[in-house]
């Protein structure tokens, strides 16, 4: 009789987005699929108020799920009075595990960069308040980014989510203590540079995420993204380390995103 083949670690989707309308329709099939993959958590990510509200929401109904809570930069034009009163609210509530996503994105600049560095500051500062990591979106705003980080959260662990940026940003924010996360943009085609820079850094300070609905790695381009896919990315880390297996790079992304967020204590 063959021996039964030993079950393969499970992983972490650090970043996602189940509480979005996209999910509506079927959201517990695609939990379904995910826990087929061997996905035991995932972190569903705030960007304004009220998604962080649904997922707080979600968290409470479903054990596997956490949240963030966090104004993304593309809504910082709506910063105002009392948001961060109503997200420090939140970020009471036993499951949320991080603030953000926050951050810069000087790419698309759908609000004012000085709109985005205002609500970066204060989301920084209310991380250090209520002790929770951040999850920082940084696109086009490469020395921006890490000097706002080096002044407003020094020793402050967090996660460099989506990670598109260079080799040099990459090792700058993990010096500051920060990790780096690889999302579906990993397994494009165009993303050869990315690539590159993956190959360069530590297993011990990767993440992996799905930013789902985005962001669907190849070959399921086309349709909408969700956690089961998450191990694509593994698929894809695994093949640029050729010290580390699928299950490595599933053990120690997992280990390092326990660590990051406290799961083990949630």
């Amino acid at each position: 009789m063959s021996a039964m083949p030993a079950p393969r670690p499970p992983i972490i989707d650090s970043h996602a987005h189940l509480q979005f309308d996209d999910f509506a329709p079927d959201l517990e099939a695609v939990l379904g699929r995910a826990q087929e993959a061997g996905v035991e958590a995932i972190v569903n990510v705030g960007t304004d108020l009220a998604s962080s509200r649904a997922a707080v929401a979600l968290a409470d109904r479903f054990p596997q799920c956490y949240a963030t809570v966090g104004l993304h930069p593309h809504e910082a034009a709506t910063f105002g009075d009392g948001l961060i009163d109503a997200l420090a609210d939140l970020a009471c509530h036993s499951k949320v595990v991080a603030i953000g996503e926050t951050g810069l994105d000087y790419h698309y600049r759908h609000s004012p960069p000085g709109a985005q560095v205002t609500a970066f500051r204060a989301q920084l500062e209310l991380a250090r308040s209520v002790n929770r990591p951040v999850v920082v979106h940084s696109r086009d705003a490469k020395e921006e980014t890490l000097r706002l980080l080096a002044e407003s959260a020094p020793g402050r662990k967090g996660v460099l989510h989506c990670f598109t940026g260079d080799l040099e940003m990459a090792q700058r924010a993990i010096g500051m203590g920060f990790y780096i996360s690889f999302s579906g943009i990993v397994t494009f085609n165009n993303a050869g540079p990315l690539r590159d820079v993956a190959k360069s850094l530590p297993l011990e300070s990767m993440l992996i995420e799905t930013d789902c609905p985005y962001l669907t790695p190849t070959p399921y381009r086309g349709t909408r993204n969700e956690p089961a896919l998450v191990a694509r990315v593994v698929e894809q880390l695994a093949q640029l380390t050729s010290a580390a297996s699928a299950d490595v790079v599933r053990s120690r992304t997992r280990q390092n995103t326990v660590s990051l967020f406290g799961l083990d204590r949630r």
